[in-house]
Formats: structure tokens, sequence, C-alpha cells
């Protein structure tokens, strides 16, 4: 996977830089072709000023300049698309947090965090089972802004242990009078790795594809 994640890469910066090379050679050919054609066919008795001709070199020179600019970014492009897809080859086999909504309960257990932007009064858990019915309700309390795991003991409200298996969540958060709905957080294991687009994409399981910077966590 990795070594073909770096050929992948690798022969999208050379490719990239052969294009841009190409029209810049183009562009120069192209140039000078006109170039010479004006010389040949100025009026003798009034020839081209130097002036002209240094600013239409300059014009050129502006150009050439612009596209080994566009080289220059594509391949510093190629080359952080790389780096990427090997970070991203790493977490291969790892548990990761991202946003979803599902809770997996194993051996009556389960975990799962939610996402606050702000510090809030008191956040609230509801889990569903597969048919949507609330099962469990549970109260996190007070919290800070940023990531707030939650474990779950996989019993109902009357203490009932449940089957393990997916269930799914929402939350809820309160500040004072002001109620806000902070980001589901699930956690999945990273199966494989693909690019699309030139953009690392894990797949994490029933969660599917998720990109590199929606991870917030790597166990």
């Amino acid at each position: 996977m990795t070594t073909s994640v770096q050929s992948s890469t690798a022969g999208n910066a050379a490719a990239a830089t052969t294009a841009a090379a190409s029209q810049l050679s183009a562009t120069q050919d192209r140039f000078l072709t006109l170039l010479v054609t004006q010389l040949k066919n100025q009026d003798p008795l009034n020839p081209m000023d130097n002036s002209q001709v240094t600013s239409q070199m300059a014009q050129l020179s502006t150009v050439s300049g612009i596209n080994q600019l566009n080289a220059t970014v594509q391949a510093l492009s190629a080359s952080m698309t790389s780096a990427q897809s090997l970070q991203a080859t790493s977490m291969i086999g790892h548990a990761v947090l991202v946003p979803g909504n599902e809770i997996a309960m194993a051996k009556g257990s389960a975990n799962a965090a939610v996402e606050l932007s702000q510090a809030e009064d008191n956040v609230t858990v509801k889990i569903s089972d597969a048919k949507g019915n609330v099962v469990r309700t549970l109260q996190l309390g007070a919290q800070k802004a940023g990531i707030a795991d939650f474990q779950w003991d996989g019993k109902d409200e009357s203490g009932t242990t449940l089957a393990d298996g997916a269930y799914t969540y929402t939350a809820s958060a309160v500040q004072g009078s002001t109620k806000s709905t902070p980001t589901s957080l699930t956690y999945g294991l990273v199966n494989n790795v693909s690019l699309t687009s030139g953009v690392a994409q894990l797949n994490v399981g029933n969660l599917g594809d998720v990109a590199l910077d929606a991870v917030r966590r790597i166990l």
C-alpha cells in the first residue's frame, strides 16, 4: 500500500513538472518565432526601437518566471500529498476518533465522544437501538470546550444489560438558557487508505471513507 501511494504521488508530481516545462517551452518558441518575424518584416527606414525588443523580452521573462513558479508550487503540492499519504498509511490497523453518531458496544461497554465549541453547563447523550428507540440517557454534566469522552456501561434505563452490537446516539448541550448541538464523534478501525482526487482518504469500516483532516484522535 505504501509503495503504491508513493508511486502514484511521485508520478503525479513528475507529470505536473513535465507539463509545465512543455508549456513553457511552447510559449518561448511562439515568442521567438513572432519576434524573428517582426524583425524580418520591419521597415528598414523605421526599424524597431531597442526599447520595444527589451520590453518584449521582459514580458517573456515574466511569463517564464510565472510558469516556473507554477511548476514549483505544483511539485511542492505533490510532495505534500505524498507526505500526507505516507502519514495516512501508518494509521492502518489503528482506531481513530472521527465525526459520526455510531457507538459500538462490545462486552457490555462502549465508548464515544462529543466535540464542544464552547464550555457547556450540561451535556446530554441519548443512546438508541437499531429501531431508533432511546434505551439510555446519560447526563455528562458540565464540560469544557473541546472533546468530551464518555462511556456507556451497556445498560438500559432499568439496569438491564443490552446485547452487544451497533447503537447510535445524539447529543445536546445547554449553557444558561442557550441550547446547542455538539458534534458527535465515534471510534472506528482504519482498514486501508485510498487517494481520491489527490487527497488521502481513510476507509474506516462501516463509517466509509473519511478525510485525513477529519481525524480527531488516533489510538
